[in-house]
């Protein structure tokens, strides 16, 4: 069987509990992130222009409104990930929620789905996400593709075949059409369109499954087939994980979520600068030791927007040496950028590869002016109970949403009340600050 016919028999998985459980924090993670990305200036004029393009819709709209379903995903994939504080999955190294989650969302309205239908959606495309993501490899991702939006355009479409509840023949064809529209590139990272991916791939699930449930047919292995996706796209096809797929422990019970509000590669080095206790005045010289493969993701050297810096161990280690907030997206503007403090003190700062070290480990040694040397490290592998993952989840959204909206949007979410869930996505928070 090649990786389209496990997908396709994925799609009607009966969910496990574990990881449903993770879902729904997942969930609420997401919402976080879209209700406070609904609020960033440097989107507004994308979400208009979609909008007066699209027309209205039965869709939920993040910040308010409706649109088409195809047009809802789009937006809001792009604004849940525009503070790039969204969960990853180290796995494939993608974000999957953002990917995934619209598309669900977006067709809770037209199939009236339940609260539940729409998680167990959710959470089959995201698994499936991260499956498609391991068989395309490391090599996809180290060519430039962005996993997120390749991997999570055919998770996407696996949820909303879900809801549309789509016959195996339709959904292969669904999962077809979906390789013609799965697209997203690393180039990106640090401006607009890096967000733009995630909503692509929400949309083209949405758009893949709708045309299939119409009767538009597609590659029959566009995936896997010859000339498909994964051979045209450097994908590796290593199928040895999807032995596993649909078995206990689900790939999502390990999935990562952001207390930093920049790219994960970035955390490991960020928790461990912030157990080091160094003020600006001791540092003499930084040396951050991070696996080869974030050198090409996350370490642009001189970042001078917000966004760029969200990519920058040099920039984002002079927030965390200066006692930056790094889980406030307002710490990330374009002012303190270029803030002349922070940009002397990042020019201290060495990034070097250490291929000793996973994706989720880093090492920081610091020199300091008296002649000692400090040296931190961190695991983002380490686990983290499900209860303090909650806790810290929810105070991740108290700071981004304040106390009432974040109360609320979890009550919405813990008792799977779909009307208040969507009536908590509606409403967006805006806080400005400045350095």
């Amino acid at each position: 069987m090649s990786i389209t016919d496990k997908l396709v028999a994925f799609a009607r998985a009966e969910p496990e509990a574990e990881a449903l459980t993770m879902m729904r924090l997942s969930l609420f993670d997401w919402a976080t992130c879209g209700i406070a990305g609904a609020g960033e200036a440097e989107f507004a004029g994308f979400r208009a222009a979609v909008l007066r393009s699209e027309g209205q819709g039965q869709a939920a709209l993040l910040g308010g409104g409706s649109a088409p379903p195809p047009t809802a995903a789009l937006i809001n994939g792009t604004l849940s990930h525009a503070l790039d504080c969204d969960d990853t999955h180290f796995a494939h190294i993608g974000h999957p929620s953002v990917a995934v989650v619209p598309a669900a969302l977006a067709l809770a309205r037209p199939t009236q789905a339940s609260f539940d239908e729409v998680l167990a959606a959710a959470l089959i495309g995201v698994e499936a996400s991260i499956h498609v993501g391991l068989w395309l490899g490391r090599s996809h991702y180290q060519a430039g593709f962005h996993q997120t939006a390749t991997a999570g355009a055919f998770g996407a479409t696996l949820a909303a075949g879900r809801l549309l509840s789509l016959s195996p023949d339709q959904l292969r064809h669904a999962l077809g059409l979906c390789a013609s529209l799965a697209s997203g590139i690393k180039a990106q990272f640090g401006t607009g369109g890096k967000p733009m991916n995630a909503g692509l791939a929400a949309r083209s699930g949405v758009e893949a499954a709708l045309w299939a449930q119409g009767g538009l047919t597609g590659a029959a292995d566009g995936l896997a087939g010859p000339l498909g996706f994964g051979a045209t796209h450097h994908g590796s096809a290593d199928d040895e994980h999807l032995r596993r797929l649909g078995q206990a422990p689900w790939h999502i019970t390990s999935i990562s979520h952001k207390f930093h509000a920049c790219c994960h590669g970035l955390h490991a080095m960020l928790e461990a600068v912030k157990g080091m206790n160094v003020t600006v005045e001791d540092v003499e010289h930084v040396q951050v030791f991070t696996n080869p493969r974030w050198m090409s993701v996350c370490n642009q050297t001189d970042p001078d927007t917000g966004l760029a810096a969200k990519f920058s161990y040099r920039h984002t280690a002079a927030m965390a040496l200066s006692g930056i907030d790094t889980l406030d997206p307002d710490s990330f503007s374009d002012a303190w950028s270029r803030h002349p403090q922070l940009v002397a003190l990042r020019q201290k700062v060495d990034v070097l590869a250490d291929e000793t070290l996973s994706e989720m480990q880093c090492r920081v040694e610091i020199a300091t002016v008296s002649g000692q040397k400090r040296i931190g490290s961190h695991d983002l592998a380490d686990t983290i109970p499900i209860a303090a993952r909650r806790e810290k989840l929810q105070n991740k959204a108290r700071a981004f949403l304040g106390q009432a909206a974040a109360e609320a949007l979890w009550q919405a979410v813990d008792t799977s009340d779909l009307p208040a869930f969507e009536a908590a996505l509606m409403r967006s928070k805006t806080v400005a600050k400045q350095p």
